[in-house]
């Protein structure tokens, strides 16, 4: 009986060796490990040599820099701003002009400018007959050419058919899909003139001077006249439409 417990101490005291040799071993390996796994790497100083190709680097890449905005700014200022301003002044014309205010398109004359240089001559004219008979002359050379009033057109009033019932024979449903994102639908026969889509976008809000209908695939311009009904002008179904500005108008 006592042999046996001097074994047992005996085993129990060579595990307890093992596992605290174990664990020696475990906080000897950890550092090493820590660091074959998880490198630490140590910046070296920069050499001046280093220090000056770097600062070379950057100043060059702040050359390129300004270079690139003034190529950028002078690109804006000689290319970009001259075509805004020409196709801002083109809206502004044909606006005046659906407008009948033409007027507003004249250059005008400068305030003062024929009155002092009336006031100038009249100095040095030698008699008053001179001075009458070139006040004359002057009078005569400015109402040549009167500006004559546009009379104004008369509004056309757009009058639309009444829309046909969905099971009438030759009915067909156009889409109007607007520059807005808005899409309207409306029901037209296939007999009904084709100029009836034209007055159908003018009342809208979109004028057929600046903005045509173009069909959405494959995309072409749809060609319409007082002749053509809309079953000639190629409605046969169903069809979705664009309104688009024109080319002319946008260069």
């Amino acid at each position: 009986m006592c042999v046996k417990g001097v074994k047992d101490v005996l085993r129990l005291a060579g595990r307890g060796f093992i596992f605290l040799g174990i664990c020696t071993w475990l906080i000897y390996m950890f550092p090493r490990l820590k660091s074959f796994f998880c490198p630490v790497y140590q910046e070296l100083p920069d050499s001046p040599l280093q220090e000056a190709n770097t600062q070379k680097q950057e100043q060059v890449r702040r050359i390129q820099q300004h270079q690139h905005n003034d190529k950028t700014s002078d690109y804006a200022e000689s290319v970009l701003k001259p075509r805004q301003n020409l196709l801002l002044q083109q809206k502004m014309e044909r606006y005046h002009r659906m407008t009948g205010e033409t007027w507003k398109l004249s250059q005008g004359f400068p305030v003062g400018g024929e009155e002092d240089q009336m006031c100038h001559d009249a100095d040095v004219d030698k008699n008053p007959n001179e001075g009458a008979r070139r006040r004359r002359k002057l009078l005569q050379t400015v109402t040549q050419d009167p500006v004559q009033q546009e009379v104004p057109k008369q509004k056309k009033v757009i009058v639309l058919p009444d829309e046909p019932s969905a099971d009438t024979e030759g009915v067909v449903k156009i889409a109007l899909r607007c520059p807005s994102g808005r899409t309207i639908y409306r029901r037209f026969l296939k007999t009904w003139n084709s100029l009836l889509l034209s007055d159908w976008m003018m009342k809208t809000g979109y004028h057929p001077a600046l903005y045509t209908l173009c069909t959405s695939y494959p995309r072409k311009v749809l060609v319409i006249a007082a002749d053509m009904s809309l079953e000639e002008a190629g409605i046969h179904a169903n069809t979705v439409l664009n309104v688009e500005e024109n080319e002319q108008s946008i260069t």
